[in-house]
């Protein structure tokens, strides 16, 4: 009977020894191709192919949270492709524009509030309050070939902006140094790109940038010069 029950074990011992082995081997199967594939998409990044391509000018419109309509100026360089369409641009970027009637109202009712006086006779004139904003953004952008002249992209980006609030009512006071400073942000872009000479194109380009204090919407269009080679390093691949 002791014999008996000693063979039972080592079976059962044996068969969950099986099992396990089997169970790793499944593992080890089927983990090194998910692996593989999150190695391979790293792979298709690379610092080869960054160098100057190209340079972009542009000129446009904006709309901002607070703000009125303001004309924006700008400047892309292209550094270059990181992986297969993605290219990387460092870019540059001014407007300034006065407070809307609705955030000067609201600025005057604020400074209402903070003035002790029984009988409210009093008025509050804040005249006009401008901001000034200088930004720097490092965009990622992938490129949709739509033929050998034609670019559609999208694209993602950080950017830092510097800021500068200007007016009667606010130069030197506590409201102006809350203005002003360095603030982050982040950026969608999506636009085309036509191609018009080896070395020249024309582009538009819409962007949204979300930062604390300004939300900005724009559009812009622009001029492009390619740098010689642009195509051989990498720029081609991207267009």
């Amino acid at each position: 009977m002791k014999s008996s029950t000693e063979s039972a074990k080592r079976f059962v011992v044996g068969r969950l020894g099986v099992c396990r082995v089997a169970l790793a081997a499944a593992l080890l199967t089927a983990y090194p191709p998910a692996r593989l594939v999150a190695q391979g998409v790293l792979d298709e990044f690379s610092y080869d192919n960054l160098r100057p391509t190209g340079l972009r000018f542009e000129l446009g419109g904006l709309g901002a949270s607070r703000l009125r309509g303001a004309l924006l100026v700008g400047a892309r360089f292209d550094a270059g492709n990181i992986a297969p369409r993605v290219r990387v641009l460092l870019g540059l970027s001014y407007f300034r524009s006065g407070f809307d009637q609705q955030a000067l109202a609201d600025f005057a009712s604020r400074i209402r509030g903070l003035v002790q006086d029984p009988d409210s006779n009093f008025t509050v004139a804040v005249g006009q309050i401008r901001w000034s904003d200088l930004a720097g953004d490092l965009d990622l952008q992938y490129a949709f070939p739509q033929g050998p002249a034609l670019t559609t992209f999208l694209g993602a980006g950080v950017g830092v902006h510097w800021r500068h609030a200007s007016g009667s009512a606010i130069d030197g006071t506590f409201v102006q140094d809350a203005l002003d400073g360095f603030f982050p942000a982040v950026n969608a872009t999506v636009g085309a790109e036509v191609r018009v000479a080896p070395q020249l194109a024309m582009s538009v380009e819409g962007r949204g940038v979300l930062s604390d204090g300004l939300s900005s919407a724009s559009l812009a269009v622009g001029v492009v010069y390619r740098f010689r080679g642009w195509e051989t390093a990498g720029g081609g691949s991207a267009r």
